[in-house]
């Protein structure tokens, strides 16, 4: 039996299968090794049955040599060539000894002994190079798997990274979150303070208004009754006057005199109750509400409020004029409402209005241009509809969904709270169940639409 022939072939297979494993070989090499270790069992049963020798040693002899052949000249097998080439001179002196046997069988028992310590220097060198082969695949094993736990390292410590960048992003983003919050926290106190500031102005202003109008009413009150008074006075100068015997040209003088005199006190008297409405409003609006709906005239509140927004803008501007126009429906009537609140809401439009209308005028300083505030009312079934339109400057589209926010304005700094139609937009929705829009073109107008059940 040729047994180390068996083994040489079982150990040289079984160097280059696990060389092809660790290496990361196609796999077509591991099965070409798997067939070839197959092939050598099968020699090795073959050679178990069959007593044939020398049949047997040359099979072996084409084995070894056909698998040198097949491994030695491939770049893929390059690190395995010095255990390779320690099988290559053991396996030439078996086939060398074998075929002298074969052909000169006395000059091979004469020499045999040369033969055989060839063979055994062979087969030590072959040992001294398996040694060899087991060292440098046990350092590479190790460089391999250093490698492998550097890459495994490498691998966490990325992911490590990666988390850690995650971490501090997230972390970022939540400051900078935290940051816009607290910047936007600031902004509102500081337009808390500044509506605070307003409110106060307001409050003193209101009761200087108050107290200014009590002042100007008890004079006022004089003058009205006194005025019609005098009317009574000069209808019975007219009645004495008749019962005197005059010339008739005296009396047409003085008849015309009395006559002068009642018109002038009826003048007086018309407007000195235009001025006691005025007043009387002026109270209302610096007096806090009942918080009760009272029947209201909302034609006269609008008549009233647009008149007195238009003659406060007059008083800071004497330059500036408007028309007026007046589309009021008497089928409106008297609608419970918040009046001092209502009054507040239509304000704060007229006063919006003509301010759109003045701004327009001063940009396009077009004498053409005639600034326009119209107000209308009608009632709609179950509901009072009340435009006011203007044709001033109009609402950019941009910023057309945030004119009911809180401290939002168009108007320059220090000249708007940016809370007069927030508050109108509550006043209606909230505190009358009602709605506000707003149709608008920039450069062309803009009209509130209010509709307040009634």
């Amino acid at each position: 039996m040729s047994i180390g022939s068996f083994l040489i072939a079982f150990f040289l297979i079984r160097h280059l299968r696990k060389f092809a494993q660790n290496a990361g070989l196609p796999p077509m090499w591991e099965q070409i090794l798997l067939r070839a270790q197959y092939v050598a069992i099968g020699l090795m049963v073959v050679d178990a049955v069959f007593d044939k020798e020398q049949l047997s040693k040359w099979a072996w002899h084409l084995f070894l040599l056909g698998l040198l052949w097949l491994i030695y000249p491939r770049s893929e097998f390059r690190p395995t060539r010095n255990f390779v080439s320690a099988v290559l001179p053991l396996v030439l002196i078996n086939i060398v000894v074998d075929f002298t046997e074969l052909v000169a069988s006395t000059f091979a028992r004469q020499y045999n002994n040369y033969f055989e310590m060839a063979q055994i220097l062979a087969f030590g060198w072959v040992i001294a190079a398996w040694v060899s082969t087991q060292r440098q695949q046990k350092a590479l094993e190790k460089e391999r798997q250093k490698r492998l736990e550097e890459e495994e390292r490498n691998r966490l410590i990325a992911a490590q990274n990666t988390q850690l960048e995650s971490m501090v992003a997230e972390r970022t983003a939540e400051l900078v979150r935290q940051k816009e919050e607290l910047e936007e926290t600031l902004t509102e106190l500081r337009a808390t303070q500044a509506q605070l500031i307003q409110q106060e102005k307001m409050a003193s202003l209101g009761e200087l208004t108050a107290g200014i109008a009590h002042e100007i009413q008890n004079p006022l009150n004089f003058v009205n009754n006194f005025a019609e008074v005098s009317v009574e006075l000069c209808q019975e100068l007219n009645e004495e006057l008749a019962k005197v015997d005059l010339p008739e040209s005296d009396r047409d003088y003085v008849g015309g005199i009395i006559s002068d005199l009642v018109q002038n006190q009826q003048k007086i008297a018309h407007h000195g109750k235009r001025a006691d409405s005025i007043v009387k409003g002026m109270l209302q609006h610096s007096r806090a509400g009942s918080g009760r709906k009272e029947p209201t005239d909302l034609n006269a509140l609008a008549d009233e409020y647009l008149r007195l927004a238009y003659h406060g803008l007059r008083a800071k501007d004497k330059n500036f004029n408007a028309s007026l126009i007046t589309n009021l429906s008497e089928q409106v009537g008297k609608v419970d409402v918040l009046p001092q609140d209502m009054g507040r809401v239509l304000l704060n439009l007229f006063t919006n209005a003509f301010y759109a209308v003045q701004q327009k005028q001063k940009l396009n300083g077009d004498a053409q241009y005639q600034p326009t505030v119209t107000v209308s009312t009608k009632r709609c079934d179950e509901e009072v509809e009340i435009r006011v339109r203007d044709n001033g400057v109009g609402i950019p589209e941009s910023v057309r969904s945030k004119i009911f926010q809180p401290f939002f304005t168009t108007k320059p700094t220090g000249e708007g709270t940016g809370l007069g139609l927030s508050l109108a937009f509550d006043i209606i929705t909230k505190g009358h169940g009602g709605t506000m829009e707003v149709e608008t073109e920039e450069g062309k107008g803009t009209e509130f639409i209010i509709r307040v059940p009634v």
